[in-house]
């Protein structure tokens, strides 16, 4: 319910749904364009809404599934914007389809006894438990890359949010401590540290309060110094799968009946089989996701392919330049102004995503056959990209024809340069010669 109603209240909505011509979507979803505009802020509404309904229990099996459509629609609707959380939720949401969450303390249990219940399928927990062990684990794997490790992004992104607090605050101490080297040296390795040893800890009954309350200082410190939205709390919710039945009636429900402490459900051969079936696959389908980019050639930094719904999180800033050239069948060429089509947060993602600039170049070549304008070539020429503070590298082919150019999708896109052996070789070349002069 936050946040669907803060998404309009913050003006969110409007950057991204209504003041753009369009959005950039998920390849497959042009159809979603429809709702450019102003109707997003009903969609808006109608989904916080219905986070209110889920929260009450009111209704609840149809409005966590209109919830999940509507939500799902927003995140495939544009990439611009894109975070994880978003995907989470996506997640979230879908899973709750499935959950008994309106049996106990919900106006549907008060309205019909039917629905009444004080105990769960074990499986119910485990699901979830699954999913917030591949968030971790997957996120710590994709830090141990040069650019996490060796404290090329983390700088970037708190001098960032130092900026962000000088502006609202003034010059302050804690912008200065946010732009200390040494800070985010710590916290890159105090992140893998984190996300690696948290699901363990949570599993284990002596380390769990431990684990728990280290969880909830770094999810507050992230929210605070990253300003990354719902994530630490949505992360922070999902740990309570991890305390055992007695901890949890104990310390969130002292008022439920002591003598159902122990009750079992009792489920039948043929659900139980059809439950571990869902668990696999959705289990199989998660670890898939953040590992398919090491099936597709090069690396998924430079190449964006297999990025998205992989967990890898705060890994990377990139900075993109080139311009956009329409050939058009009279032998007229041009230079295309992207201020003429995007937004400002739009441009920069059309610059570094190389799904994005094959999108914008399908875009171009639909506007000119809306003008009757058929058979025009579209180039993306003088393209370069920089990873975090390296240098820049030459970045997509400028004699591909990008607007008649099929989309590979589940293979790389051959129009994309090799990505240079290293993102920071000037700065090493630099700190070498640094080296040697001493």
């Amino acid at each position: 319910m936050i946040e669907c109603w803060g998404a309009i209240a913050t003006g969110w909505v409007k950057e991204t749904f209504v003041d753009v011509q369009f959005t950039i979507n998920f390849i497959g979803f042009d159809w979603t364009q429809m709702l450019v505009g102003e109707t997003m802020y009903a969609v808006f509404g109608v989904m916080g809404f219905l986070g209110l309904l889920i929260m009450l229990g009111a209704f609840y099996r149809t409005a966590i599934i209109l919830f999940f459509l509507l939500w799902s629609l927003t995140y495939f609707m544009q990439k611009s914007h894109y975070n994880n959380h978003y995907y989470l939720m996506m997640l979230v949401s879908f899973l709750m389809i499935w959950m008994p969450a309106n049996n106990y303390l919900s106006l549907d249990a008060n309205m019909n006894s039917k629905v009444r219940s004080q105990s769960v399928s074990r499986w119910n927990y485990i699901i979830f438990q699954i999913l917030i062990s591949c968030v971790y684990i997957f996120a710590a794997i994709a830090k141990l890359t040069p650019g996490w490790l060796n404290n090329h992004f983390l700088p970037l992104r708190l001098s960032h949010s130092a900026h962000w607090f000088e502006e609202r605050f003034g010059q302050n101490v804690f912008s200065e401590f946010l732009r200390s080297k040494d800070l985010a040296q710590f916290l890159s390795y105090a992140g893998i540290g984190f996300d690696f040893l948290i699901v363990p800890l949570l599993l284990f009954k002596p380390t769990r309060k431990i684990a728990f309350a280290a969880a909830v200082l770094f999810h507050l410190f992230n929210s605070i110094t990253l300003q990354i939205g719902i994530f630490p709390y949505f992360a922070l919710a999902l740990c309570i799968f991890f305390f055992d039945n007695k901890t949890i009636k104990e310390v969130f429900l002292p008022f439920k009946s002591r003598n159902v402490m122990d009750e079992r459900v009792q489920v039948s051969v043929v659900r139980k089989r059809l439950v571990l079936w869902f668990l696999a696959i959705f289990t199989l389908f998660q670890i898939y996701l953040p590992l398919r980019h090491h099936l597709i050639e090069d690396d998924v930094t430079w190449t964006e392919e297999g990025h998205r719904m992989a967990w890898r999180m705060m890994l990377r800033s990139k900075l993109g330049k080139g311009y956009f050239v329409t050939h058009l069948p009279d032998g007229k060429v041009v230079h295309e102004n992207l201020m003429k089509y995007l937004s400002n947060h739009q441009m920069n993602s059309v610059k570094t995503k190389p799904d994005m600039i094959w999108q914008f170049a399908q875009i171009l070549k639909t506007k000119y056959e809306e003008q009757g304008i058929d058979s025009v070539k579209v180039y993306y020429r003088n393209s370069q990209v920089k990873v975090n503070d390296g240098p820049f590298f030459d970045f997509i082919d400028p004699e591909v024809d990008l607007a008649n150019t099929k989309w590979s999708y589940f293979g790389h896109q051959k129009w994309i340069l090799p990505s240079p052996k290293s993102y920071y070789v000037d700065l090493e070349e630099d700190a070498n010669k640094a080296l040697e002069k001493r």
